[in-house]
């Protein structure tokens, strides 16, 4: 299990920017069953898709700038982290995330 900080985007405005216009990438969680982009972003990302356990359904490791990444829309919990975070802590499909949200 690993515990990951991140920012809580609880507004749609929260949500609609996300890390668009940052400078660097940093950990923010999010709820949508739409799917999410990269249009206009400065830096690829890794995504991870979490059931209601924060069990991990799916991840999408560096989603570079101008791409789309969709999933089952059953699922809604969405953590967008720094490229290379699915790699360096090895997550995968079943991995339970404990999430801090500030």
């Amino acid at each position: 299990m690993l515990t990951i900080h991140a920012k809580n985007a609880a507004t749609f405005l929260e949500k609609s920017k996300g890390l668009l216009g940052e400078k660097s990438p940093f950990a923010i969680f999010f709820q949508t069953r739409w799917g999410i982009h990269t249009f206009g972003m400065a830096f690829p990302i890794d995504v991870l898709i979490l059931n209601e356990a924060n069990s991990i359904v799916a991840l999408k490791k560096h989603l570079k700038t101008n791409h789309i990444f969709l999933w089952n829309p059953r699922y809604k919990k969405v953590l967008e982290l720094p490229s290379g975070t699915i790699q360096k802590e090895k997550l995968e499909k079943g991995t339970k995330i404990t999430l801090v949200l500030d």
